[in-house]
């Protein structure tokens, strides 16, 4: 099991997710680095595998290797966050009512 980083809902997997999977709840890649145990924003290059080579681009499906699935969600909170901004935003910019 994995969280999706996009859409923070549970995915069943099996012991391997291959590069061309994608959440059946929103279509987006599983086999990316925000859903990979060894992401971490705080390490060299976001990972703590030192073999691992650097991906740029952490939300879209990559070849790497090192690849495991997180029991946890890297990024869970970032749905949350943007619909609370977005929120806001639309009671800041909301049409008076005559």
């Amino acid at each position: 099991m994995l969280w999706c980083h996009h859409c923070s809902k549970t995915v069943e997997v099996g012991e391997r997710v291959g590069r061309q999977e994608t959440c059946p709840h929103c279509g987006w890649d599983l086999h990316v680095c925000y859903n990979c145990q060894h992401y971490d924003p705080q390490a060299y290059n976001e990972c703590r595998e030192s073999q691992a080579d650097r991906v740029l681009e952490k939300a879209k499906a990559n070849f790497c290797d090192y690849f495991a699935a997180s029991p946890i969600s890297m990024r869970k909170g970032v749905a949350a966050k943007h619909q609370d901004v977005k929120s806001k935003l639309e009671a800041l910019f909301k049409k008076p009512k005559d």
